[in-house]
C-alpha cells in the first residue's frame, strides 16, 4: 500500500535537482526535503517514538516544518500540527488531547509551548527543536548529522489529527488516514493536471485540511510548492505581488482571502500570466466576487471545492464554465470527486425528490474514521445508511440538487457556521466567554452579512450586578481563549439576553438585532 510519504520518496527518486519547497528564507530540492525527512525520521526513532504515536509540531510554516511532518510519518507515528498563533489555553487543550510523545518546536513558538506545558499535567511529553535551540532533547544540529537513509519503518493507518472547533469548548480531533487524504489527491491531480514544473501556492495553515492538498498534491506531481508567508495575513496588495512575483500557476485559498483582493481592487486586467487554475474552499466565494476575477483573469480555470474536515480536503467540484450572468445566484457545490458520494436526504434519511431542500450528507472514500478518542461524538455523526448500510456523515449542511444532478449549498443547519474560511462551533466561543468573570448571560450568533467573512460572528452579553465590562475588555479576554478568527466581529452589551416561552434564549431575536447597525464594534 501506498503512504502519503511514498509520494515524496517516488518524486525524489524522479526529480531530485528539481525544486520541491520554497520558504522566505529557505528552498530545498526534493533530494534535500526527502533527505531532510529521514533525519527528522532517524532522531525521533533515536528518541523513543513508538509505532502509531503522536507528534505534536508546533511551528511556522516553513520547509523544515514540512519535514517535521513527513518525517514523523516515516518514522511511523502520526502528526498533530498545532496553530502557532492560537492562544495557550486552547494549544494546551489540543496537545492534551492527543497526547504526544514528542513535540517538535520552533523559536517563535518557543514561548507558548512553555507556557502550554506549564498547564498540562504530568507526564510531559518529550521536546525538541527544528532549528538552533538550547535545552532542548535535540536540536537543528542533531537533525543535520542524522542518517539522510529511509528508517524503512513501517506506516500505520492514522497519518494525522486535526483539531476543529467543539461545541462544548473542548476542540475535536478529526483522523485522517492515509488512503482518505490519498483518495482526494489521486482525483486532485487528474482533475487539475497538476505537472512537474507546476509553481502551487501554499497558502493555509499547516493545521488547517486544505493545506494537505497543497503538500501531498504537489510532491506527488514533482512540482513546487511555495509558502505563503503567515506574515502577510490579508494584506491584499502584497499577496497579489506574491502570485505575481513567484510566477504561480496554482492558487487555492478560502474565499474571504479573494474577496480582499478584489475589494481592494489589486489585481490588474489579464494579471498573473502564469496562473492557470484558480481554487477556493471552506466557504462561499460571492458570485459577484467570482465574476470580478473570472473578467479580470478570463485565462484562468475557476473552481469551488466543498468538503468539511471529516471527509478529508474536499468531497465535491464544480468548474465554473463562465462569468456568471446573474451575480444574485450562488456557485454551486457542484458534484461528487470520485470514490465520494453525495446525498441529500429527509429526517429519515430518504433521499429527497430532485429540487427539494434536504440535509446534505456524504459517503466514500474521503470519510475519516472519527473523531480521537470520542466514540460518542463519532457514532452521532457517523451514521451507517438504513438501507444500504452504507457509512455517511451528517455535515449540518442544507442542500439541494438541480436536474443535472449539480447540487447546490443552502447554509448551515445548526451552530456551526463558515467564518474567514474557518468552520466554528459558535457554542465553543461561548464557552469560553463563559469563563471571563463578570458575564451574566452570553450568546454567540452567525448573521449572514454578505461581507468577506462570509458569517459574521455576535455577541451577545448581559453583565454581573456590580461589574462593569466594556465589550473591548470582553474582547481582549477571549483573545486570550480562543484563536482570533474566533472573536466576533460585533457586540451588544444588553441589561438582559431576549428569551423565548421555554426560558432559552432567543437566538432568532438576536439575529434580527445584529441584523442592522446598530452594534458596538468592540474596538475592531
Amino acid at each position: 500500500m501506498t503512504h502519503l510519504q511514498d509520494l515524496l520518496a517516488t518524486s525524489a527518486e524522479k526529480h531530485a535537482d528539481r525544486t520541491a519547497l520554497v520558504g522566505t528564507d529557505v528552498t530545498m530540492t526534493y533530494a534535500e526535503l526527502d533527505g531532510a525527512v529521514n533525519r527528522v525520521a532517524h532522531v525521533l526513532l533515536e528518541h523513543g517514538l513508538t509505532p502509531g504515536a503522536r507528534v505534536c509540531v508546533l511551528a511556522e510554516k516553513a520547509p523544515w516544518t514540512i519535514a517535521a511532518l513527513i518525517g514523523t510519518l516515516r518514522a511511523g507515528g502520526a502528526y498533530v500540527p498545532v496553530d502557532p498563533a492560537g492562544p495557550a489555553s486552547r494549544v494546551a487543550r489540543i496537545v492534551g488531547a492527543a497526547e504526544p510523545e514528542i513535540v517538535l518546536v520552533d523559536t517563535a513558538s518557543r514561548a507558548l509551548l512553555d507556557e502550554v506545558l506549564a498547564e498540562l499535567p504530568g507526564p510531559l511529553p518529550l521536546v525538541g527543536a527544528i532549528d538552533s535551540q538550547e535545552g532542548l532533547a535535540f536540536t537543528r544540529d542533531d537533525l543535520l548529522t542524522a542518517s539522510s537513509a529511509d528508517p524503512g519503518v513501517a506506516a500505520t493507518d492514522l497519518a494525522h489529527l486535526l483539531f476543529t472547533s467543539g461545541s462544548t469548548g473542548v476542540p475535536k480531533g478529526v483522523m485522517i488516514t492515509h488512503d482518505t487524504v490519498l483518495a482526494f489527491v489521486d482525483w486532485g491531480l487528474r482533475h487539475f493536471g497538476t505537472r512537474a514544473g507546476d509553481r502551487v501556492s501554499g497558502h493555509p495553515p499547516l493545521h488547517f485540511d486544505l493545506s494537505t492538498f497543497d503538500i501531498y498534491a504537489t510532491l506527488a506531481a514533482g512540482a513546487e510548492l511555495h509558502l505563503v508567508p503567515a506574515s502577510l495575513g490579508v494584506d491584499p496588495r502584497a499577496t497579489a505581488a506574491f502570485i505575481r512575483d513567484r510566477a504561480l500557476t496554482q492558487w487555492f485559498s478560502v474565499p474571504s482571502v479573494l474577496t480582499y483582493l478584489a475589494r481592494f481592487d489589486v489585481v490588474a486586467q489579464d494579471d498573473f500570466p502564469a496562473l492557470e487554475r484558480l481554487l477556493w474552499c471552506g466557504e462561499v466565494l460571492p458570485t459577484p466576487i467570482l465574476a470580478h476575477w473570472m473578467r479580470r483573469l478570463p485565462h484562468v480555470r475557476f473552481t469551488n471545492l466543498y468538503g468539511p474536515t471529516e471527509a478529508t480536503i474536499a468531497s465535491s467540484w464544480f468548474d465554473v464554465p463562465e462569468v456568471p450572468p446573474d451575480e444574485t445566484v450562488p456557485v454551486p457545490i457542484g458534484v461528487a470527486c470520485d470514490g465520494e458520494e453525495l446525498r441529500i436526504l429527509d429526517d429519515a434519511m430518504t433521499p429527497v425528490p430532485t429540487g427539494e431542500i434536504g440535509d446534505l450528507w456524504i459517503g466514500g472514500a474521503g470519510l475519516s474514521p472519527g473523531y480521537w478518542r470520542d466514540p460518542e461524538k463519532t457514532v452521532a455523526a457517523f451514521v451507517p445508511d438504513p438501507v444500504s448500510g452504507e457509512r455517511l456523515y451528517r455535515t449540518g449542511d442544507l442542500a439541494r440538487a438541480d436536474g443535472d444532478g449539480v447540487v447546490h449549498f443552502l447554509g448551515r443547519a445548526d451552530s456551526q457556521v463558515k467564518s474567514r474560511g474557518y468552520r466554528i462551533e459558535l457554542g465553543e466561543i461561548e464557552a469560553a466567554l463563559a469563563t471571563v468573570p463578570g458575564i451574566r448571560e452570553v450568546a454567540v450568533v452567525g448573521v449572514e452579512t454578505g461581507g468577506f467573512e462570509g458569517t459574521t460572528i455576535c455577541c451577545a452579553y448581559s453583565v454581573a450586578e456590580g461589574h462593569v465590562l466594556p465589550a473591548t475588555d470582553v474582547r481582549r479576554r477571549l483573545t486570550e481563549l480562543v484563536p482570533k478568527y474566533m472573536v466576533p466581529a460585533r457586540w451588544a452589551e444588553l441589561d438582559d439576553l431576549p428569551h423565548n416561552v421555554n426560558g432559552k434564549i432567543d437566538r432568532p431575536a438576536l439575529r434580527e438585532r445584529f441584523a442592522p447597525a446598530d452594534a458596538t464594534t468592540g474596538g475592531r
